[in-house]
């Protein structure tokens, strides 16, 4: 038997109203709408901390044919406020899925609606930009709706970050986060694949790096971008957005990822002092997405807030060192502008839809980033030689 369903309304500012049937938990959902245009990854989509703050759309138009597993999660919790599918497939068939999506959505209080026509609301976004928006199975009269979220106030200028970081530093390991008395972190021996990882770093005999130290800076990570770091033989540090340079700077780092992460980079300028102050010390770095926003502020550029932002995993994306286009997956609404970077900072790679800024490198520093999500493996695993572009870095860094 499905789960009994309930009238709900999903009610733009603008004054754009739809009509569906609830599923997922029962009561009320704002934020900032905005659409994935994915046929599948709809469970890293829920689990993503950088959509706290918006209701997603999903454009793919049968949502949650393959349930939901443990195995995908990318964080420990569902982070979006609202959830959008044109039609909910309540019965998974899948080999791994252990529950429905409906029934993940409601023992996480998450609202969802169906029965909505999600490309005429794709298609209005674009056209209009982004809408902040209310889901209810409470107050179904649209004009109350609509006056409600035009009174929600925009996600710019909001720190989300601390919403979703998690509030102490912590290991990651093969099989996830390390439970450990203190925080002191001493380098030792850790087990990967039946061999030791060397505390200091060295070469075996088919040329493989080992015990690289990686502090990553949590605004908001995906686990899998801490999954790719262990199989690449990291010894991986979580630590939030709020640590010092100082801090940071005692773990004794081989290397410093700025991870994705959900909002507005100008409202985090206590993280862009870190970085530079980070920076100071010329150790690699590589932001990721937010972490990509965030260093183009540290080198003193600007962002700005796209119309509706890149969301999905169809995105194209050329490398200008090589002219190979990379499809990638994406997830942000700001983007860094280009003509506010100083000289000393490249521009590695772009949109091809919009000829935005989709890469960047300082050239005196062992500084990158990309706006997208090299750990994402949405069919193709074109973006995944970033990580081994950071490998490089804390190698040349460790021989001198």
């Amino acid at each position: 038997m499905g789960h009994a369903r309930r009238p709900a309304v999903l009610a733009l500012a603008d004054g754009t109203v739809f009509h569906g049937t609830n599923f997922g938990a029962e009561g009320e959902a704002s934020g900032e709408i905005c659409f994935n245009t994915g046929m599948v990854g709809y469970q890293e989509v829920l689990t993503d901390p950088s959509y706290r703050g918006q209701i997603v759309t999903m454009t793919y138009p049968e949502i949650g044919n393959y349930g939901i597993n443990p195995e995908d999660m990318e964080s420990w919790r569902p982070w979006l406020e609202g959830f959008v599918v044109r039609e909910h497939n309540e019965h998974p068939s899948n080999w791994r899925s252990d529950r429905s999506l409906g029934e993940f959505l409601r023992n996480n209080g998450i609202v969802g609606i169906t029965g909505v026509d999600t490309r005429k609301l794709a298609s209005h976004l674009r056209d209009h930009g982004w809408q902040m928006g209310i889901i209810s199975t409470e107050d179904l009269d649209p004009e109350s709706l609509v006056a409600r979220a035009g009174e929600l106030p925009p996600l710019s200028g909001r720190d989300l970050v601390r919403e979703v970081a998690f509030d102490s530093p912590r290991r990651w390991g093969p099989s996830g986060y390390i439970e450990e008395e203190d925080d002191d972190f001493p380098r030792a021996f850790m087990p990967y694949g039946g061999k030791p990882i060397s505390p200091v770093g060295y070469l075996d005999a088919d040329d493989l790096w080992f015990g690289f130290r990686v502090v990553v800076i949590d605004c908001g990570v995906k686990q899998n971008i801490l999954r790719h770091l262990v199989q690449r033989r990291c010894e991986v540090i979580v630590t939030p957005c709020t640590t010092s340079a100082e801090r940071i700077l005692e773990w004794e780092p081989d290397g410093i990822v700025i991870s994705n992460g959900p909002g507005d980079p100008a409202a985090l300028g206590y993280v862009i002092d870190e970085i530079r102050r980070l920076m100071e010390e010329e150790i690699p770095i590589f932001g990721i997405c937010l972490g990509q926003q965030l260093l183009g502020h540290a080198y003193g550029g600007q962002t700005y807030k796209l119309k509706y932002g890149h969301r999905g995993c169809n995105h194209p994306v050329k490398r200008l060192e090589t002219g190979e286009v990379e499809i990638t997956t994406q997830n942000h609404g700001y983007c860094v502008d280009p003509d506010t970077l100083p000289d000393e900072v490249e521009i590695t790679h772009i949109n091809l839809n919009d000829n935005s800024l989709e890469g960047m490198r300082h050239t005196k520093l062992p500084i990158f980033s990309v706006q997208y999500h090299p750990e994402a493996g949405p069919g193709p695993h074109d973006s995944h030689y970033l990580f081994d572009i950071f490998i490089d870095q804390m190698k040349e860094r460790m021989i001198g």
